[in-house]
């Protein structure tokens, strides 16, 4: 009998200790998170990051002499802002080399092609008839041996969204593309870019080959270019000879480089934002990722301008090799993983500069109540609350998936991919105000995450 009064003081307790749970934020950092909001607006430090970064860096990829340079600079640049301590932390990685490419129709209609090579993809000099297919599952269903000798071309059109929703298809045939040829008898792969644009320029990236199988040259065309191809087949039989001069070549090892504002309280405790200091080889990186460092590095920045430090660290990282395979995330969630709880929270920005168009976190119930405060604090930059959307970024994502805590602001991609893996990633692309909105929204999101009172569920997972 002695059993129901304690039940009954356990029933009692529990709501009480679920309520002591609560993850919540002061009053006096949501007025200070405001403050830094407006602040953000009119300050030039993201943009004067990126312009720095794709002027005196340019073309970052994995590997070169820029990456090295890349990592010199991403040093001295935390240094410059302010930031309490700066280090570097190495990944190491293989290391692809592009030196040359070239394409042309042959016969009767003879015409140059603008191509690039696909990441990972070896040399090659292919001279053979082209066979077209609609989309990846075309490919994917020809009969066995049907390609032998011929060149498999994927003709599927990306179409552009805020969410960049359809990447999932055009990335999805740059990397199984290949494979899916090799295993019909194809000596090569072309794809129409996987991008949204109308521009005579290639789309890169890395693509895979599955084991057991041997990889051929491997290339993506211009959208223009697609098209004509398309439009010749019409008329006949085309015939294409496709010439890369690129391949792997040894292991190299990079640097994730890190800047920290020290929290006044829970220093071990650490707010993450950053984004990617690789980019690819034919533009500048600007929106991709650029633009995720000027944005992030000048968030903790603003941070760490306060007269009064945030309670936990702001912990800013510019990841090596996102690119080629998220080398720089994935060593990061492995030198961490014992620290795992010490993670409040992460954000990448890694999505261009669009607007911020909505927030959510993965964090559990007891830490909603802070999520949605954060939420009201980034209404004011027209910024949504959208409780069950999102996933953790790119280089985030390693760690998310062992249980750290994730947030998701949502930046319009409606023309990401007009530029993304190409030529035209470039500076000019960017506008300034909705560079300094994007500073704004991880401003507030990065200090309101530093001072709350509670954590946001960051816990391994068995």
């Amino acid at each position: 009998m002695r059993l129901a009064p304690l039940l009954l003081a356990l029933a009692v307790t529990a709501p009480a200790f679920a309520a002591s749970r609560e993850t919540r934020i002061p009053d006096t950092a949501l007025a200070t998170a405001a403050q830094l909001r407006e602040q953000a607006l009119t300050d030039r430090t993201g943009w004067n990051v990126v312009e720095s970064l794709t002027t005196e860096v340019g073309p970052r990829l994995a590997g070169s002499e820029a990456d090295a340079k890349a990592v010199a600079w991403a040093q001295a640049k935390f240094k410059a802002l302010g930031f309490d301590k700066v280090w570097i932390e190495p990944v190491t990685f293989p290391k692809w080399v592009r030196r040359s490419e070239s394409a042309a129709v042959l016969g009767t209609h003879a015409q140059p092609l603008t191509i690039t090579a696909l990441g990972g993809s070896p040399a090659g000099k292919v001279d053979a008839e082209i066979v077209r297919f609609a989309d990846l599952a075309a490919l994917e269903a020809a009969p066995a041996g049907s390609l032998a000798g011929k060149i498999a071309f994927v003709d599927y059109p990306m179409k552009a969204a805020r969410d960049g929703s359809d990447y999932r298809n055009g990335g999805a045939i740059r990397s199984k593309g290949p494979s899916a040829a090799i295993r019909k008898g194809a000596i090569a792969f072309l794809m129409r870019s996987a991008g949204t644009d109308n521009h005579r320029v290639a789309h890169t990236g890395i693509t895979r080959f599955d084991e057991g199988l041997t990889p051929v040259p491997s290339a993506s065309l211009t959208i223009p270019d697609a098209d004509q191809l398309a439009r010749l087949l019409q008329r006949g039989a085309v015939r294409v000879s496709l010439a890369l001069d690129c391949g792997w070549d040894g292991e190299y090892t990079s640097h994730n480089v890190i800047g920290e504002i020290t929290g006044r309280s829970l220093p071990k405790e650490v707010v993450v934002i950053g984004g990617h200091l690789d980019s690819w080889d034919l533009g500048t990186g600007a929106i991709d990722d650029g633009a995720g460092i000027g944005i992030t590095m000048a968030a903790g920045h603003l941070i760490g301008q306060l007269k009064q430090a945030p309670k936990r660290t702001i912990r800013v990282i510019t990841f090596a090799n996102e690119e080629q395979g998220l080398y720089g995330g994935k060593a990061y969630a492995e030198k961490y993983l014992a620290d795992i709880t010490r993670h409040q929270i992460a954000a990448e920005s890694d999505f261009g500069a669009g607007r911020i168009y909505a927030f959510n976190t993965g964090a559990p119930d007891h830490a909603r109540k802070a999520t949605e405060q954060i939420a009201q604090a980034l209404a004011p930059l027209g910024i949504e609350y959208a409780p069950g959307k999102g996933s953790a970024g790119p280089d985030i994502s390693p760690f998310a998936a062992k249980g750290m805590a994730w947030a998701w602001l949502a930046q319009d991609g409606s023309d990401y991919f007009d530029l993304h893996h190409n030529a035209d990633d470039t500076l000019d692309k960017i506008d300034p105000a909705a560079l300094a909105q994007n500073v704004a929204a991880y401003t507030v999101f990065a200090y309101l995450a530093a001072e709350a009172e509670g954590d946001f569920g960051s816990q391994l997972k068995e």
